[in-house]
């Protein structure tokens, strides 16, 4: 199974923006020193550097980014919105912004090692589309685990107003689709879209 394995403070430093979630990603970034600034930055170079930073938000590499891009195009909303939109419901995303995981990563673990389920069916699959009333559940087995009980109990995770979360029954619902403003990431998805219309 490809992974992103890159390491995540070095891109977030590049990118500029915390793609990753640790609240040190940024700490060597000088806030009054903006990315690379006095350089002579290209309208191609923006439209790449916004491409990366969708890839690193949500832990995927070029060809699935490629293939959410033909979904997107064939969408009747805007194709930069429908690409954030499909990518957000992806379930490893889903359980991060759940907060059964610190981050994309390990909630990509999470779901490939069979702790996650959905409407009580287990999924392995971090890729699978979650539709709306989809409920996501952390296994029985699996809820005794601490650092698990650590993460979903204690852990303060996006509070995005399109899932619902069930403390009690170590549960998750996506009650709509998320709205563009509601997404939780600095990025701008007309420039990358723009560089895939070439």
């Amino acid at each position: 199974m490809a992974t992103r394995r890159e390491p995540r403070f070095k891109l977030c430093r590049h990118l500029g923006v915390n793609v990753c979630g640790h609240p040190k990603a940024l700490k060597r970034v000088d806030p009054k020193k903006p990315v690379r600034s006095g350089q002579k930055v290209s309208q191609y170079a923006l439209q790449l550097m916004e491409k990366q930073k969708i890839k690193a938000y949500y832990g995927i590499l070029e060809k699935q980014f490629a293939r959410y891009f033909d979904i997107a195009k064939k969408s009747s909303e805007m194709t930069g919105v429908a690409l954030l939109k499909t990518l957000e419901c992806r379930l490893d995303n889903l359980v991060y912004r759940t907060g059964f995981a610190r981050s994309i990563r390990q909630a990509r673990q999470l779901v490939s090692h069979g702790h996650i389920l959905v409407n009580g069916a287990k999924v392995d699959i971090p890729s699978y589309g979650v539709k709306v009333n989809d409920v996501i559940s952390l296994k029985e087995k699996s809820r005794t685990n601490t650092v698990f009980q650590d993460n979903f109990q204690g852990l303060v995770a996006f509070n995005v107003p399109y899932i619902e979360k069930n403390k009690e029954q170590f549960s998750a619902k996506l009650i709509r689709e998320p709205m563009r403003e509601e997404l939780p990431i600095e990025v701008n998805e007309i420039l990358a879209v723009e560089l895939y219309s070439k």
